[in-house]
């Protein structure tokens, strides 16, 4: 068995905890922004294909205690890293994360790591050094309380990458924070959803590749497949088996809106090549089936109306930090005041870095949700409809 390591926005850890055990791997404890976790050969291709609230999939070397630069090096030149290595991979130990420990210094950390790793690799292979002409493999290191994690990415692009994103617009919200905010939502696919600001479109497609059972990341390609450990014929195996339980059978009413005509042909565009990544997972298993895409319109927010007596209102407005300034911001917000009158019978979800949003909006959220994407602090604001919050709105963290 295998101990890997997913990182999520933090805040996330118990929804990709949830979609971890769906896919029937133990979870092994978690820590802000990861969760960790233990599962079969298969799982370190699969976790990267399947997982949709995953920034990134790790699998974890070694775990020791580290009190000073000996005991680091020491841990790290004892791992068989000839057996995770092609003779000309470039390693690089990209990130280091010192928390509470007296080993502190990021740069010497990561020199020392790097010295362990391209020393064993030199005893191993009887090189007095290494080509490093080929593909580049990540390293990471934790020291968190004096004991180091010593993780290798088997991702390489960030997971939210999913390849059919070809324009992101200004301020893009990460697939894989869409992909949370459904999941804190709890939103299903028979419930009519509609996203007001869809800028690029990501909540309505990462809504339509859950709705439909497509796996994110049949579009692109990760670094564990430029590893030794990686079994081609038994990566395709599990693709096909994926790709074989597509839903297109079942009936979905996801919709997108923004006052912006640019946002809306980037929105379908972006629509059109996660749909087609969907089409060529069908075909490789035989089947013509098409997943429909999502619709999009252009309206400004103020002029819609509710198709439907429920449903979920879930978006990513402006919010100052990167879009306009916090005037505008706050004006936009007291303008919103009209969605809650139109969709009275729907649920809502918010995510904005604004910390005023509730008192320009006019009405507290039922639960209200931090999560902590990049270095953006953001707070989710879930909405109840009456019928389903039983009395009026409170504030709950």
């Amino acid at each position: 068995m295998n101990t890997l390591v997913a990182l999520c926005a933090v805040g996330a850890e118990k929804i990709l905890g949830n979609e971890i055990k769906h896919l029937g791997y133990k979870l092994a404890g978690n820590a802000p922004g990861r969760v960790f976790f233990t599962g079969d050969d298969d799982s370190l291709y699969r976790a990267n294909l399947c997982l949709r609230t995953a920034d990134r999939v790790f699998l974890q070397m070694a775990s020791y205690p580290a009190e000073d630069f000996d005991q680091l090096f020491d841990g790290v030149h004892s791992i068989d890293w000839q057996n995770y290595f092609k003779k000309d991979t470039k390693v690089t130990v990209d990130k280091v994360r010192c928390y509470k420990s007296k080993l502190n210094s990021e740069h010497a950390i990561q020199g020392i790591v790097q010295k362990a790793i391209y020393q064993k690799l030199g005893e191993r292979w009887h090189m007095s050094s290494l080509p490093e002409t080929g593909s580049e493999s990540n390293v990471r290191v934790y020291l968190d309380e004096n004991n180091a994690l010593i993780l290798l990415d088997l991702s390489g692009l960030p997971l939210h990458k999913r390849g059919y994103r070809v324009d992101g617009g200004i301020a893009p919200l990460r697939e894989t924070v869409a992909a949370v905010l459904l999941q804190e939502l709890m939103w299903r696919r028979k419930i009519p959803l509609h996203d007001p600001f869809c800028g690029s479109g990501t909540i309505p497609i990462e809504a339509t590749l859950y709705a439909f059972n497509v796996a994110p990341g049949f579009g692109r390609r990760f670094a564990i497949e430029n590893l030794p450990i990686y079994n081609a014929r038994r990566a395709e195996e599990i693709r096909r088996n994926e790709a074989s339980l597509i839903r297109t059978d079942v009936e979905v009413r996801i919709t997108g809106s923004d006052i912006d005509s640019a946002a809306i042909e980037r929105s379908r565009r972006n629509a059109e090549y996660a749909c087609v990544m969907a089409g060529r997972a069908l075909q490789s298993v035989g089947s013509d089936a098409k997943v429909p895409r999502p619709d999009f319109v252009q309206a400004d927010f103020s002029e819609l109306t509710a198709p439907y007596s429920t449903g979920l209102i879930l978006c990513n407005p402006p919010y100052g930090e990167r879009l306009g300034d916090e005037e505008e911001a706050e004006a936009l917000y007291r303008k919103m005041k009209c969605l809650r009158d139109e969709f009275s019978g729907w649920n809502f979800g918010v995510i904005t870095a604004h910390k005023k949003f509730q008192e320009n909006f006019g009405a507290y959220a039922s639960l209200l949700k931090d999560l902590k994407a990049g270095n953006l602090d953001t707070t989710l604001y879930i909405y109840r409809n009456r019928e389903e919050r039983g009395g009026d709105y409170h504030r709950t963290r």
